[in-house]
């Protein structure tokens, strides 16, 4: 559910949609690590200034946690 959620909107942000990957990694029984692989000119959109995009959608993620009970964290990442 969070992989495909966040795969959807990072595309709807970004200047080349079709390099956008996401991969989550289990590390622990309750922790999850989430990276989002984008073109490196959209590396800086999906930041954002301050922070204050990649803090958004780490919100939305943590309006998830209640359901499935997991923390995450989220990474972006130059696709190769």
């Amino acid at each position: 559910m969070i992989t495909e959620f966040v795969t959807e909107f990072t595309k709807l942000l970004v200047e080349y949609p079709d390099k956008v990957k996401v991969t989550t990694e289990l590390m622990s029984d309750d922790f999850c690590e989430v990276s989002i692989y984008a073109h490196s000119s959209d590396v800086g959109k999906l930041i954002g200034k301050e922070g204050r995009m990649i803090n958004a959608i780490k919100t939305v993620i943590t309006g998830c946690k209640a359901k499935g009970a997991k923390n995450y964290r989220v990474n972006v990442k130059t696709a190769e």
